[in-house]
């Protein structure tokens, strides 16, 4: 619960502390002078003014159910979303606290009409990455409110248009939107019809000939697999499995890593520590049989880093989890252990480790013996 902070000046010479007690007609004067103060002073680029009149309407929004609809039935939104606009500290650090009472609440009306106000969502994307914590922090609770609302606008552009220009940013706002806010991603559980049309969307973007639009849409996936077992049994149980299949074996290098990290985050569970992930079995068992290793073992020998300790990671799933002991006959057949020992004098010291480690672990001496 955030602590309510109290007017730095009366409306009216009304003590604020006062004001849930006053005539309901005394009480829309007020508040009606207070946003009419606000319009002009923002006309008339008065900060001081401005600041003075959203910490007053931000006191009242936070009173409750009742007073947000009278601010909002007087217009107090648009002026207070104009607020955000500037590079003002003080200014946007005032107006993000009083846009986030006002907002709040079960009703997200408010909400969804703030995101369709010009420059808002701009000026958000560009508070977070610029300003100092206390701003970000005000920023941060306009946005609490929002998530909900601006996944559902986004992911209705997806289903909706055809444009490479609009759908690039907009995936990428929606994996950005889902890797940071655990609102938003626990918006998606099944059963909720917003669920089905984002898989749907992204399933969509998976089928496009555009590369960018199948690169974007694969990493969006992976943010979302890397969530809660529900989010990768939903993610599993869907069309796009065959296709992120697909993908690992045809598509250019860049696409077929992004897939990499939707595949192997749908077969480990989330960690709370840093030990080895534990094993989804079912996943693992039936991705590998659908033939995803030699993609991955393809990643062991890229040149590129990260794509190699995302194929070594899940080769140790493999030649860990698979039943029967069959894993590493699994890899021996894709050629594993050749990838494999190709660092065994490599310079990068977490990648050498990885892959020596696997090889002296399940190829050592022994292998082979009780055959």
């Amino acid at each position: 619960m955030r602590t309510k902070r109290l007017c730095r000046v009366g409306v009216n010479d009304v003590d604020s502390d006062m004001m849930i007690d006053e005539e309901q007609s005394v009480l829309d004067d007020q508040t009606f002078t207070a946003v009419e103060e606000l319009k002009l002073a923002i006309a008339y680029h008065s900060s001081p003014v401005a600041e003075q009149c959203a910490w007053a309407l931000g006191n009242v929004a936070g009173e409750g159910e009742e007073l947000r609809k009278v601010l909002l039935s007087q217009g107090a939104l648009l002026p207070l979303a104009r607020m955000m606009l500037p590079n003002k500290g003080s200014t946007v650090r005032t107006a993000a606290w009083a846009l986030s009472n006002l907002i709040k609440g079960p009703d997200p009306s408010a909400a969804t009409e703030l995101i369709k106000i010009d420059g808002v969502l701009d000026a958000i994307t560009r508070h977070f990455r610029k300003a100092d914590e206390e701003l970000a922090t005000e920023v941060a609770w306009v946005v609490v409110y929002l998530s909900s609302d601006l996944l559902q606008l986004l992911v209705e552009r997806l289903a909706t248009s055809n444009s490479l220009q609009l759908l690039i940013p907009v995936l990428r706002s929606l994996g950005n939107l889902v890797a940071g806010d655990a609102h938003t991603t626990n918006v998606l559980v099944a059963g909720h019809g917003i669920t089905d049309n984002v898989i749907a969307a992204l399933i969509k973007c998976l089928k496009s000939e555009h590369r960018v639009l199948k690169k974007e849409a694969a990493w969006v996936l992976s943010n979302i697999a890397a969530g809660s077992i529900e989010h990768k049994q939903l993610i599993y149980s869907s069309e796009a499995v065959p296709l992120l299949l697909r993908l690992l074996s045809t598509e250019p290098f860049d696409i077929r890593k992004e897939v990499a990290y939707v595949l192997g985050n749908l077969c480990v569970a989330p960690s709370e520590g840093s030990g080895r992930p534990s094993l989804i079995l079912d996943h693992l068992v039936s991705l590998v049989s659908k033939g995803c290793l030699p993609g991955f073992v393809d990643l062991v020998r890229s040149a590129d880093t990260e794509a190699a300790k995302l194929g070594l990671q899940f080769m140790e799933l493999v030649l860990r989890g698979m039943p029967n002991s069959e894993g590493p006959k699994l890899v021996e057949r894709e050629d594993g252990i050749d990838a494999m020992e190709r660092f065994q004098f490599h310079e990068n010291e977490e990648l050498r480790n990885m892959a020596n480690e696997l090889v002296d672990t399940y190829f050592g001496e022994d292998y082979g013996l009780d055959e």
